[in-house]
């Protein structure tokens, strides 16, 4: 009998879900935003409530702004637990970087939850500076300019240097020039900040991001050159950070040492040339176990969150400690595991690729032998010869596309076969995973037996670096859980494009190559969950195919209960055409005048019916709605698994 805890098993939601996600006794996925499962949501309740309510259509992009209050309290105890265990002098200063998560609700959100602890935000360009001027951040918050840097961009930052705690980051030699010279013209002292090239590197798909071939930073000559140029012009006082970055999601702990102590060395031989720094910023980095499998694969980290803290407050005072200098501040700027669990992506299947049971008919006398002997195979299977018969079925299938490329069969042959293949496929595969028969004789069969569920979303749009990256990020049903599924499958978006497949799925190290599914059963919906997507995916979205942004559905829980905070409208038609610069204004009126000059005898009623359907596709959600039942599946594929 298949239980909860299979399915737990199956698709290593414990492993990965860090105590938010866990299946609870219903077989449905449950959200519990403090890791306390007394005070959890079961998402098909918040389903059920957005079906009813009718004003959204799925897909629908679910944030729970508690679980990034969550992670800001663990990330910043973290640290705060390791200067209290190594008893480090110094303090620590959170920093969330915008290019990580723009949007506006994430931000303030992060703002709300993180004043407590003074968190500040890093911006890489003069927009995002405007974004966060405009956020009544507290006062001492950090306000962290990286990037390179224009006239327009350094004037912002230092003409509201005196109101704002922002720190300059010098990140590329000739900035140092444009810097002294507009803070002379405006009459200010800024607070200034170097980052510097590291020759450590991190680890991991981001690796190239440090180290020397990195694309920002100071090397070493030129960052003693700045401090003489800072000296000579009366600035040096006025250095207050040294910054490094050696790459997002570093999985191993051991290239985090390494970076550490290479940074804290440079620090200390800079603050004996001035005592004023305040801050040593070790950059983000840390890593989001997406995978669950706890190793230094991309997708995946080897160590905890205070193991990480740990390392950097223990080599940073160890450092500071031979040097004999003053301690600084440690700035971390921890974007990707402070948000990328706070949103998952709830779309529904509309229909499944690659099935062909339903096409089937029975052999007659006229038909070739191989048709007799793959349905003699599907009936005689058992535990005990499965492999013989799929071996034959491998050579029968090859007979028959012989003997069509011939010409000595037909179609309807062809398709019979096809057909009688499939289902002996099907049943062996369901044995060789009774037996737990890994062998590579069943690689193959594992491709011939698999099906595409068709999910209506876009990779592009809403997981855009499962398609630019390869990044893994755990899928998986949300209910039915306490079913086997009996499928293996992929997923499938709504794209003209075949990037658009997720063809790795969180499990093991490596990834698996498919995800274990369901059978669609006629007039129920079947709702699939993308988790941990919090970071970099809203900033990232494609439009491909001009498939836009998805419903927002905003959940605050609250005991055994939850409230909807509020929900954000994907886009619309018009609003793609418009950002595309199709300018829809008098849009319908132009498509009924080329449809006038196109069509002769075109009369009134059937202008107003092509207006009527204009206007209902312009303001309509680019994703499918309710289609006349499409979205529900017409045939029953409910068969029972073999146990």
């Amino acid at each position: 009998m298949w239980t909860v805890d299979d399915s737990t098993d199956i698709y290593g939601i414990e492993n990965w879900g860090s105590g938010y996600f866990f299946i609870n006794y219903q077989g449905h996925v449950a959200i519990a935003p403090h890791k306390d499962r007394k005070s959890s949501i079961d998402v098909m309740d918040l389903i059920d409530e957005v079906e009813y309510a009718k004003d959204i259509e799925f897909p629908v992009l679910v944030r729970f702004p508690q679980i990034l209050e969550h992670r800001i309290v663990e990330i910043n105890e973290a640290f705060l637990g390791a200067i209290q265990e190594f008893q480090y002098p110094g303090g620590y200063q959170p920093v969330f970087p915008m290019k990580v998560n723009q949007r506006k609700e994430v931000i303030e959100y992060t703002i709300t939850y993180g004043k407590k602890y003074n968190i500040g935000l890093e911006v890489g360009t003069k927009a995002e500076l405007l974004a966060a001027l405009a956020l009544g951040m507290p006062k001492e918050a950090l306000i962290i300019c990286n990037g390179y840097k224009d006239e327009d961009y350094l004037k912002l930052a230092l003409s509201i240097t005196n109101v704002n705690n922002i720190i300059l980051v010098v990140d590329l030699f000739e900035e140092i020039f444009d810097v002294i010279r507009y803070a002379r013209e405006l009459g200010v002292r800024p607070k200034l900040g170097m980052r510097i090239k590291l020759f450590s590197r991190g680890s991991g798909r981001w690796v190239e991001s440090g180290g020397e071939s990195a694309k920002f930073g100071l090397v070493t000559s030129e960052a003693l050159q700045i401090l003489r140029i800072l000296a000579e012009v009366g600035l040096i006082d006025m250095l207050k950070m040294i910054h490094f970055h050696i790459g997002s999601q570093i999985t191993e702990v051991r290239t985090i040492t390494t970076a550490v102590t290479e940074a804290s060395r440079i620090y200390a031989k800079v603050v004996k040339v001035t005592k004023s720094i305040e801050y040593l910023n070790v950059g983000g980095g840390l890593a989001v176990d997406y995978n669950g499998s706890k190793t230094a694969t991309f997708s995946s980290k080897n160590y905890s969150l205070r193991e990480y803290a740990n390392d950097i407050v223990y080599n940073i005072q160890k450092i500071c400690d031979e040097e004999e200098v003053p301690y600084p501040t440690i700035v971390s700027e921890s974007g990707r595991a402070t948000a990328a669990y706070h949103s998952m992506l709830i779309f529904k299947i509309i229909g499944k690729k690659n099935s062909k049971e339903a096409f089937l008919k029975a052999p007659t006398e006229e038909d070739p032998v191989q048709l007799d002997d793959l349905c003699s195979a599907f009936k005689e299977m058992n535990l005990s010869n499965y492999k013989e018969h799929f071996h034959d079925a491998l050579q029968n299938r090859e007979d028959l596309y012989n003997a069509f490329n011939l010409g000595n069969i037909g179609l309807e042959e062809r398709a019979k076969g096809e057909t009688l293949f499939w289902m002996v496929c099907k049943k062996a595969a369901q044995f060789a995973r009774q037996a737990e028969d890994e062998s590579e004789d069943f690689t193959e069969l594992r491709k011939i037996v698999s099906q595409k569920y068709i999910g209506n979303f876009s990779l592009f749009q809403s997981v855009p670096d499962m398609w630019g990256v390869n990044q893994i990020f755990p899928v998986m049903p949300l209910h039915r859980l306490r079913e086997m599924p009996c499928e293996h499958g992929t997923i499938v978006d709504l794209t003209c494009d075949s990037d658009g497949e997720v063809k790795v799925y969180a499990g093991d190290s490596e990834g698996k190559e498919y995800l274990e599914l369901h059978p669609l059963i006629k007039d129920e919906d079947y709702y699939v969950g993308i988790f941990l997507i919090g970071a970099y995916q809203d900033t990232l979205g494609d439009y491909h195919n001009l498939l836009g942004l998805a419903n927002e559905v905003h959940v605050l829980v609250e005991g055994e209960k939850y409230k909807v905070l509020h929900k954000v409208k994907g886009d619309t038609c018009k609003v793609l055409l418009d950002f595309f610069k199709y300018d829809t204004r008098d849009y319908i009126n132009r498509i009924l005048r080329t449809c006038k000059e196109k069509g002769e005898c075109i009369d009134k009623k059937e202008l107003d019916q092509i207006e009527a359907e204009l206007n209902k596709a312009m303001g309509g959600y680019t994703y499918f709605t309710k289609l006349n039942g499409h979205t529900k599946i017409k045939e029953s594929d409910d068969r029972p698994c073999m146990p």
